[in-house]
């Protein structure tokens, strides 16, 4: 993970140009970045207080898989090309949120890796000064023959999603074939020297809630986060409350295995509760959005493929950023449109009935 602080470019050089130089010397330079480190951005903060620092972009609506919970069995309408966001539009969007103090960026999809230059996206958001953290969320199939030349170009961190370990049980929930290039991908990443490796599980009760002992194990011998996520519902997924295995009855079987199980300390603004069997490698977590929400510390906004800001996962309120910008909106403009929506945003999701009720986009087409 890079370190990259946003400051006041005038104070710095108002300072630096008062020791008689061109720069602060570099041990002071740190220092003095950090001190006075710009204030967070107005347009990114709610009516809530939440600072906004976090975005997650969504590259492509398409996917080689068919996970259940994500596609409907009988697929989606996707954009036309022509209305999906370029990728100078996605960086030009990256820069702006950037600099208004976001620091950390996820690619997600559909399945991010399935874009053509998404080597070079990331690459190009690598030179964005003050952003600390580019991520990946991905289904993992293309993972091993991509990862090297990602991480050459500035991948910091990656989520895979695996949501079994039985490769028949794979193809039945995804719809595909695959199991062995995912668990291949998972290896290239450890080897890589990616600490941790999280892995995104979603359970969902009849289908995967009887691996659960059988994942924690995977993170006995390797830096693995194994994130167990609550089944969440989206428009086709024909969620039910039923299906939906709770964080404490997940929590009380994998005690029931490992009694002496640590909580982990986590940041505010973390959507993850963690714990740790004691002397093993990795950990474990649990995504708890719909039986204990997070809302009042989310820090999270989302661009779909399309170009639409949602400034909540299961709001169906948008805002086109990428008309906008085709209409040729000032940079001004365009943080104003952006600052209203963020302003716009409720405190805290409908919860899990209404949201089932509620019309939203599928998941595939929202970008996880």
């Amino acid at each position: 993970m890079r370190c990259r602080i946003i400051y006041n470019e005038d104070v710095y050089n108002q300072a630096s140009a008062s020791l008689n130089g061109p720069e602060l010397p570099s041990t002071r330079r740190k220092g003095f970045l950090t001190e006075h480190a710009a204030p967070f951005s107005a347009f990114l903060t709610d009516s809530f207080g939440r600072q906004h620092n976090y975005l997650r972009i969504s590259l492509t609506e398409k996917c080689n898989l068919r996970c259940q919970y994500c596609m409907p069995e009988e697929g989606v309408q996707l954009t036309p090309k022509s209305e999906l966001l370029t990728t100078q539009e996605i960086i030009t969007l990256a820069r702006l949120f950037v600099k208004e103090g976001v620091d950390k960026i996820r690619l997600t999809g559909g399945e991010p890796l399935i874009r053509p230059d998404v080597v070079d996206i990331v690459a190009q958001l690598y030179k964005l000064e003050g952003l600390q953290t580019i991520a990946v969320t991905t289904n993992g199939i293309n993972l091993a023959r991509l990862l090297p030349r990602l991480k050459e170009a500035g991948l910091d961190a990656i989520n895979i999603s695996l949501d079994t370990l039985v490769p028949a049980k794979f193809e039945f929930i995804v719809r595909r074939k695959g199991f062995h290039k995912v668990m291949e991908g998972i290896n290239k990443a450890v080897e890589l020297g990616y600490n941790p490796v999280k892995v995104n599980c979603v359970v969902m009760r009849g289908l995967n809630e009887d691996e659960l002992l059988d994942f924690v194990a995977l993170t006995k011998n390797q830096p693995l986060d194994v994130r167990f996520i609550e089944y969440m519902p989206f428009d086709g997924n024909k969620w039910n409350f039923k299906k939906m295995v709770s964080y404490k009855e997940m929590l009380d079987t994998v005690r029931q295995r490992w009694p002496d199980l640590e909580k982990l300390p986590c940041e505010a603004s973390s959507t993850a509760k963690a714990y740790k069997v004691p002397d093993f490698q990795g950990q474990i977590s649990f995504i708890t959005s719909m039986s204990e929400h997070f809302c009042g510390s989310c820090n999270r906004l989302r661009i779909t493929a399309d170009g639409n800001l949602k400034v909540c996962l299961f709001g169906n309120s948008e805002v086109s950023l990428r008309d906008h910008l085709r209409s040729g909106a000032s940079e001004d403009e365009l943080v104003q449109i952006i600052g209203e929506a963020v302003g716009r945003k409720k405190k805290q999701h409908a919860g899990m009935f209404n949201i089932s009720q509620m019309k939203n986009r599928p998941m595939i087409l929202i970008g996880g």
